[in-house]
């Protein structure tokens, strides 16, 4: 299959020093867990099939929860947001490692590699850095108090 039919991706792996992926997995599933790292106004349903909210200073997305396996795996789907998000897919999966919990995290199905997707990846980075922090100290860096990489961000 060529690039033109499989989309682009954006791929991350973070080890997260823990006990347990199930502190990671709360962190990712719960409102108050992903308000807790990614955007201080994150809203909504975060069960299969429910729809979170995620709002930030120059705009937001909805996500579909599509898959929840405890401690282990997450999927989301985007249903509303910027157009290169749309039907695009968030994917989580865990697994520990020693002391750590190893976080495989995938942004997939982007049509094609714009410069947006380029910025989404480094913000990624970021917040997946805030959730390390989170799990690991209980104090992320949420939106808006985030890592700034560009303007606007």
């Amino acid at each position: 299959m060529d690039d033109s039919t499989r989309g682009f991706d954006i791929v991350h792996r973070v080890g997260v020093l823990t006990d347990s992926p199930d502190k990671v997995y709360d962190a990712i599933t719960t409102i108050e867990g992903l308000a807790g790292w990614w955007t201080d106004d994150t809203t909504g349903d975060p069960d299969v099939g429910g729809v979170i909210a995620f709002r930030f200073p120059p705009g937001g997305f909805d996500m579909r929860v599509e898959e929840l396996d405890q401690g282990k795996h997450v999927r989301w789907r985007v249903v509303d947001g910027p157009a290169e998000w749309i039907d695009t897919t968030v994917d989580w999966n865990l697994r520990q490692d020693g002391e750590y919990t190893i976080v495989m995290f995938k942004h997939e199905g982007w049509r094609e590699p714009v410069e947006f997707m380029y910025h989404c990846s480094t913000k990624w980075a970021t917040y997946l850095m805030s959730l390390k922090s989170l799990v690991e100290t209980g104090t992320g860096a949420p939106s808006p108090r985030d890592v700034h990489v560009a303007f606007p961000d």
